[in-house]
């Protein structure tokens, strides 16, 4: 397990750099290009090399320290944080200029918008994109909002600059993780602020 990971880079576009490190995608299945119901390889093959110059490894596939240092664990590749992992309330960082931190498989973060976790990206249907069609993720991405219509996407994830991408890039990227291997990780909800205070509170409780 890595130690803890605590970064103090400005909120504004950390997550593009955050442990920048290249992780490749594993290459689609003919299984799961028929699952998907997907024909056009050419844009199969635009999809994975977006996901994976783009860094998305870096925060929606779990790591674990190797022989070679820190690195995502490809056998969980874009399954997002793992629900075996339940996190502990943050530290607290003060006013600053520390104001943010990850742990340690850098699928989970804190900060002044309460804590992220990084979402399952693999076809699952009962806890990734399954259900998801394509016109939901294009709106999500370009929108900033879950599923296009709800919940904000919160920080790290970059979406400000994702939503610069063509839609003929977005849907390639759709269409690419239709193909991965669908993993059934039920990563946590978000937590806003408050709901953090209140974790808090009750740990602080919970060992007087």
């Amino acid at each position: 397990m890595l130690k803890k990971t605590v970064s103090g880079m400005p909120l504004l576009g950390a997550a593009a750099v955050f442990m920048a490190a290249t992780a490749c995608g594993t290459l689609p299945s003919p299984e799961g290009v028929a699952q998907a119901n997907v024909t056009d390889i050419a844009s199969i093959d635009r999809g994975k090399y977006l996901v994976t110059t783009m860094m998305c490894n870096d925060c929606h596939t779990p790591w674990v320290m190797t022989e070679n240092g820190p690195g995502p664990d490809m056998t969980r590749m874009l399954s997002g944080h793992p629900e075996d992992l339940p996190m502990p309330p943050p530290p607290n960082l003060g006013e600053g200029p520390w104001v943010w931190m990850a742990g340690a498989t850098n699928t989970a973060f804190a900060g002044p918008w309460g804590i992220s976790y990084a979402f399952n990206l693999t076809p699952d249907v009962n806890t990734g994109l399954g259900i998801w069609t394509e016109d939901m993720f294009v709106r999500a991405l370009r929108t900033g909002r879950h599923m296009g219509v709800s919940r904000p996407i919160q920080p790290p994830m970059p979406w400000p600059f994702i939503s610069k991408l063509t839609d003929e890039d977005l849907k390639a990227i759709y269409a690419y993780l239709r193909t991965i291997p669908p993993i059934h990780n039920r990563v946590p909800d978000y937590m806003e602020p408050h709901e953090v205070e209140k974790m808090k509170k009750d740990a602080a409780g919970s060992v007087q």
